[in-house]
């Protein structure tokens, strides 16, 4: 089984910064792909940005240039760091973990961006 807890998020005006946090418990692959998805209101969930045991990294074209992924295989942690934010960058934010063939999600966090 595994667990994933998210922290971070919150309300934030545009052009300012946030980070989101999530580790994962139980039992972890060696190999493995974390990544940030979310989902706007009315709008289908969609890939932020992953990152793999090894450090591959794939960022949607939306947050290029403003977000980062990163992770600390020791700590089985993601984080994202999240720089000049826009109002549509307002969703639920949820973690995943990717492994043996299974998914696990976080309970999400929500990310407003007030213009």
């Amino acid at each position: 089984q595994v667990q994933l807890t998210q922290s971070g998020g919150g309300l934030v005006q545009a052009g300012g910064s946030l980070r989101l946090s999530c580790a994962a418990s139980g039992t972890i692959s060696d190999i493995n792909v974390m990544g940030w998805y979310r989902q706007a209101p009315g709008k289908q969930r969609e890939l932020v940005a992953s990152i793999s045991t090894g450090r591959t990294t794939n960022y949607a074209e939306s947050v290029k240039g403003r977000f980062t992924i990163s992770r600390s295989n020791a700590e089985n942690t993601v984080y994202l760091q999240m720089n000049s934010l826009k109002p549509e960058d307002t969703a639920v934010y949820y973690c995943k973990l990717a492994q043996l063939g299974l998914n696990s999600w976080g309970q999400g966090t929500q990310v407003t961006v007030s213009s």
